[in-house]
């Protein structure tokens, strides 16, 4: 395949993990590939999810893995059929890089950094002959059917014989993710869903004192019960924390597809949030209601109930003052406190975005079927996922999905 195919070229557009998976498919494929990106450097938005521990993927059984992926489970699982976890893993291991499984079955470089593997990467991907354009902005084609690039120098145009678009969804603009790709494909015709925002937090309007108080602080050990307009019951145990304008953090990262759409169904969702999730609720009666004599309500919820600091800030901020001389009433607050969402945050603040290229404007190998020779990969597509290994998991196995896709098409001869 290599000698029939070093004549053609390949343009990869965007240098996160799908497009740098991709580039590595297709020079292992022998042809000649040139990666762009617009920012000064590759990979900036994986090493920031790398910040406090890189996540690659997680160890759970593929059939709930799989599940992750909710309303695209279908199209997602080829992907991870053909690249999934382990595979993803023993590639990690070709890097030189060990990993390790945590408590909670994700998967970590046993460093815990995201900088060596990406060096590592580079290093290779540099070595085997692909060619690094950086501060190139895409603009889309010109009339000529030539790839437009806005640089510091000014516009540039390439030719290839195949594109890979891997240009991530619509969040954290600064590192490059920023949607402006959306446009330049409709304005093709390629269907592309609404950007939306994926694990992100959401607005509950706080009253300035809780807000000025509490914003910043972990909420520990927590249960969160949601129950959507289908009456499904959704229940996860975590932390969370609060911030000045509502809620976020890996609890609520897990549930942020169904709450967010359940606000753009219903104007708000509604989460109860058990305090202890390890006393029941006759436990917590029986405790508050226990003669607390001199001592103030918080020192008495501390010491029978250890409700203290920004828990006892989220009573006060959601119980009426007079269910404080009522145990019961009280207790069930503790056990099931309802706090109402009502916005999720902005796009650019999500860790990552749902919405995309429609899978149904794709083949099985990713390509456009409207535009032969260009495929999509990564958050391009319209997926999403929560944190824990199953974004980034499904990143790379798109990637090498449209890296193999090209080759096949420039094997067929398909120009």
């Amino acid at each position: 395949m290599k000698n029939k195919l070093s004549a053609r070229s390949v343009a990869v557009i965007g240098g996160g993990p799908a497009g740098l998976m991709a580039a590595e498919v297709l020079i292992q494929g022998g042809v000649r590939v040139d990666l762009y990106d617009a920012m000064p450097s590759v990979g900036r938005k994986f090493l920031m999810a790398g910040k406090g521990g890189m996540n690659i993927t997680h160890s759970e059984p593929m059939e709930p893995f799989l599940s992750r992926y909710g309303a695209r489970r279908d199209q997602i699982k080829p992907l991870l059929d053909a690249f999934g976890p382990d595979a993803l893993r023993e590639w990690v291991h070709g890097l030189g890089i060990t990993t390790f499984v945590g408590t909670s079955g994700r998967v970590f470089p046993t460093d815990m950094k995201a900088a060596p593997l990406l060096r590592a990467w580079l290093h290779r991907l540099r070595e085997t002959g692909v060619h690094f354009h950086m501060r190139h902005r895409w603009c889309g084609w010109n009339e000529n059917g030539s790839l437009r690039f806005v640089t510091p120098q000014g516009e540039h145009t390439a030719n290839a014989d195949a594109v890979v678009l891997a240009q991530g969804g619509g969040s954290w603009a600064r590192l490059g993710s920023d949607g402006a790709w959306v446009p330049l494909l409709e304005r093709r015709g390629i269907s592309v869903m609404p950007l939306r925002p994926a694990n992100c937090g959401f607005d509950v309007g706080w009253s300035e004192h809780f807000s000025s108080r509490f914003a910043g602080h972990p909420v520990k050990t927590v249960t969160v019960t949601f129950i959507d307009t289908a009456g499904e019951i959704h229940r996860r145990q975590g932390d969370l924390m609060v911030t000045a304008t509502g809620i976020e953090g890996g609890l609520i990262y897990a549930l942020s597809a169904r709450l967010r759409d359940e606000i753009a169904a219903t104007g708000a969702a509604v989460i109860y949030l058990d305090l202890t999730p390890g006393k029941d609720l006759p436990r917590i009666i029986t405790e508050i209601a226990h003669p607390r004599g001199s001592r103030s309500m918080a020192s008495h919820l501390q010491s029978r109930a250890n409700i203290k600091g920004v828990k006892t800030g989220l009573l006060r901020e959601r119980v009426p003052p007079s269910d404080f001389a009522n145990p019961e009433r009280l207790a069930a607050s503790i056990k099931s406190l309802p706090l109402r969402l009502i916005a999720p945050r902005p796009l650019n603040e999500a860790i990552s975005s749902a919405g995309g290229v429609a899978f149904k404007a794709l083949d099985e190998c990713l390509m456009v079927r409207t535009m032969p020779g260009v495929f999509c990969a990564g958050e391009m597509l319209d997926w999403e996922a929560p944190t824990g290994g199953y974004l980034l998991t499904a990143c790379f196995a798109s990637g090498r999905a449209a890296g193999l896709g090209v080759l096949a098409h420039l094997e067929c001869g398909n120009i």
